[in-house]
């Protein structure tokens, strides 16, 4: 069973954070025209999904140690599989992607609370940053996945 998680979580993780884009972009366009429940209710749905994605991200990093001893699948060294210039940008997203990851759930936790309070200026204060780095974090999500599980694989 640990075999068939550690396989196929990083797809449906994937494909959650890819669902969090869009509903993020989604949300702003509703926000932008307006429509303050719909965006409500896009940031809410876009929060319960990356809660279920760091549910099965940290399963992965379980099933991933159970079955290899290591938490991490390493990115191929292999100069036929994989270029000293793909490894340096897999580096250099996932060194930027991994601080930022850390912050989303705070960030987000807070401007969910302040925007379900009516705290609208500091909700926007907020997201200002919250926002773009939510998104980076969701796009690099799926740049890593794309690197390590779909383009170069061993």
């Amino acid at each position: 069973m640990m075999e068939t998680l550690a396989a196929n979580l990083p797809h449906a993780t994937a494909s959650l954070n890819a669902l969090a884009i869009v509903l993020l972009l989604v949300a702003v366009i509703k926000v932008k025209a307006g429509k303050v429940r719909a965006h409500r209710n896009l940031m809410l749905t876009a929060l319960a999904v990356s809660i279920l994605f760091l549910g099965l991200y940290l399963l992965h990093k379980f099933a991933l140690l159970q079955t290899t001893g290591s938490t991490n699948k390493p990115f191929p060294r292999d100069p036929e599989v994989a270029s000293a210039t793909a490894r340096w940008v897999y580096f250099t997203v996932l060194f930027t992607h991994i601080p930022l990851a850390v912050t989303v759930p705070v960030l987000a936790i807070v401007a969910a609370w302040q925007g379900l309070r009516n705290r609208r200026q500091a909700h926007k204060r907020l997201v200002r940053w919250a926002l773009p780095i939510w998104l980076y974090v969701s796009v690099t999500g799926v740049i890593v996945y794309m690197m390590l599980y779909q383009i170069y694989v061993a």
